[in-house]
């Protein structure tokens, strides 16, 4: 299976993104802070899902992503595909050399299973994730830590400010 961290950043990224859509536009940097996800990283992605119109950019004071369509017509396939991602179980990319320049005993099945996978992403919109109770009491813990970070960071400069 070759589900690379790219394609697992771009869902994680657009669950994020999904989560917080409710504030107006969200910044990569917070993004990246909640996710653990290099900004260099995520503005690679970014790219790629603004170019394949998953999100649109809104700049200016404020500014951040948004998504261009409404969550629940966002697939999961889709933000893969967008980001040069493949779904593939087999070793020859589908291409049926994988045995010396000919199919391998197995390579059909490797193509059923990928077959499948896909199908299974594609029957998964952003919203079906967003309504998941685990994946709402990850983002909960996430902000809550986010805004623990925060407060114990503005102790440290007063505490130093009085010293």
């Amino acid at each position: 299976m070759r589900l690379t961290t790219k394609g697992r950043y771009a869902v994680t990224a657009m669950l994020d993104l999904a989560l917080h859509a409710q504030h107006g536009p969200v910044s990569l940097a917070d993004i990246s802070e909640r996710q653990g996800i290099s900004l260099s990283y995520l503005e690679q992605l970014f790219a790629k899902l603004r170019r394949s119109s998953l999100v649109s950019s809104v700049r200016g004071p404020g500014g951040g992503y948004q998504l261009s369509r409404t969550m629940d017509t966002i697939q999961v396939v889709q933000v893969i595909d967008a980001v040069n991602e493949s779904v593939d179980a087999t070793r020859c990319q589908g291409l049926g050399d994988c045995h010396s320049g000919d199919t391998c005993l197995t390579h059909h099945l490797w193509c059923d299973l990928s077959q499948q996978i896909h199908e299974f992403l594609s029957g998964i919109s952003l919203a079906d994730l967003v309504m998941r109770r685990e994946v709402q009491e990850v983002a909960q813990r996430q902000d809550l830590r986010r805004v623990a970070g925060r407060v114990a960071l503005l102790d440290k400069i007063e505490t130093s400010a009085v010293d």
